[in-house]
């Protein structure tokens, strides 16, 4: 059984997309952000960077005590091993596939994150820092985009790599890019949204960048964007 410490945001998506693909039992454990859960010393002791996603597995493939897991792409890589899914075969393609991996958690989704702050949630307008992050992720989108000219998916056959990067494309209105821009990665995003795994994770669950969603209360935005872990 996997314990899942899940938000519904990009991140948060990640592992719910992955988990429905592969059909691992697991357990939903609801970290209420704007709550402040994330800073409680039991959340600490999984996920030391008071983010989420986080995850326990108690019944690890070597046989010993729980595991717990924090970061997303490096509890995208544990299951897919774990499981021996949605990884690929050939050592060439499973290089291929990390690379993007980690292009998605190091650019596209900080740079991502970025501009829906700035556009969505700052208390403040910032134009400066709107542009700044607007043009980064449209240059990232791009990167993707031609990444995806000549392949249905990101490193051969869908796989994880696909996964850690639809759920920072989904919030596109929020970070100011239209998708139709982005023919390529258009395509791919419709076949991946497509994907009944991909609408199990998404049933229910809306843009934390929706450009139209309701303010956050000031109480709400210092806990999310104003507190630091002790």
């Amino acid at each position: 059984m996997i314990d899942l410490y899940y938000a519904p945001t990009p991140n948060g998506q990640k592992l719910k997309m992955f988990l429905e693909e592969v059909g691992l039992p697991h357990r939903i454990v609801t970290i209420r952000l704007s709550q402040g859960e994330q800073f409680a010393p039991e959340f600490l002791a999984i996920a030391p960077n008071n983010k989420i996603p986080a995850l326990v597995d108690h019944d690890p493939a070597d046989g010993g005590g729980p595991v717990p897991m924090f970061e997303s792409g490096a509890m995208l890589l544990y299951l897919a091993e774990k499981t021996d899914q949605l990884l690929p075969r050939h050592p060439r393609d499973r290089n291929t596939m990390l690379q993007w991996l980690f292009w998605q958690c190091a650019g596209l989704g900080p740079m991502a994150g970025q501009i829906g702050y700035f556009n969505v949630y700052a208390v403040e307008r910032v134009p400066f820092a709107i542009d700044r992050y607007r043009q980064e992720v449209a240059r990232l989108y791009g990167v993707l985009d031609r990444r995806l000219a000549d392949r249905a998916f990101i490193a051969g056959d869908y796989s994880i790599a696909d996964i850690a990067c639809y759920p920072w494309i989904v919030p596109h209105a929020g970070h100011l890019q239209t998708l139709s821009d982005f023919p390529n990665l258009s395509r791919w995003f419709d076949a991946v949204a497509a994907r009944p795994a991909t609408i199990r994770a998404y049933d229910g669950v809306a843009d934390v960048y929706a450009p139209t969603r309701n303010p956050l209360s000031d109480t709400e935005t210092a806990t999310l964007f104003g507190r630091r872990s002790a």
